[in-house]
């Protein structure tokens, strides 16, 4: 009698399978791999594998981290900020010297 198994989806991407779910070359992972950059990766046995449940959460992280995509970051909107020191107003001392 054959095993009725449902259809499993991966939950693992190996490392040039993860490249272009990412839609980045294979090379750039390996070297943010090896600088301990980009997103999280893992051995299992002697395969480098991506959770794609991380990649999503890695480009999210991304987005979240640039003013273009994340208004709260973006110095347009923060509010002025007043310079310490101007036209017509003393320099603060930065060292014992100064004062």
């Amino acid at each position: 009698m054959p095993h009725t198994h449902p259809q499993y989806e991966t939950a693992f991407l190996n490392l040039p399978k993860a490249a272009e779910y990412l839609g980045l070359s294979t090379n750039t992972l390996y070297v943010w791999r090896h600088r301990r950059q980009g997103p999280p990766s893992f051995r299992m046995g002697r395969r480098v594998m991506y959770r794609i449940s991380a990649l999503d959460q890695w480009v999210h992280d991304q987005e979240m981290s640039d003013s273009r995509s994340n208004a709260a970051l973006n110095p347009l909107n923060q509010q002025p900020q007043r310079r310490a020191e101007g036209p017509g107003k003393p320099a603060l001392p930065t060292s014992k010297i100064d004062q």
